[in-house]
């Protein structure tokens, strides 16, 4: 079974597994850039994850309800609220992703001290509901 990450191990990590786990997280972002860079495919409807937690455990499985690739600049409200971060608008949800996307650990792992994104880079966005908890 594929392992679904989310950040990088630590607090963040640690915050949206706790938001998947509650219920609260049934949506994700990635950057289309990011599955391009690492060869892998894009999720797929139906197709069954294992979230892995801050230590590499399985926490729960997640299955993908719906797939879209879009610009940074067309991503909704409902996702934007479904990201269980507590955002209420599509600037707060932009603002903190571009703050991710642009770090210095996302660039490390870019490989691209430059890395930067804008109203094109194409967006993986993802729904998905929990349909086991582990442990």
């Amino acid at each position: 079974m594929k392992h679904a990450e989310f950040a990088f191990p630590g607090p963040l990590r640690d915050k949206l597994v706790a938001a998947i786990l509650d219920g609260s997280k049934t949506t994700t972002s990635a950057l289309l850039v990011e599955y391009e860079r690492e060869g892998e495919a894009l999720p797929t409807v139906g197709e069954r994850e294992l979230v892995l937690d801050s230590a590499r455990a399985g926490v729960a499985v997640i299955e993908t309800a719906e797939v879209r690739v879009l610009p940074l600049s067309e991503v909704d409200l409902q996702h934007a609220i479904g990201e269980g971060e507590g955002f209420t608008s599509v600037a707060e949800w932009r603002a903190e992703h571009v703050k991710f996307w642009q770090s210095a650990e996302m660039r490390a792992a870019m490989g691209d001290p430059e890395f930067a994104v804008d109203d094109t880079t194409q967006v993986v966005a993802t729904r998905f509901s929990i349909v086991e908890r582990i442990g």
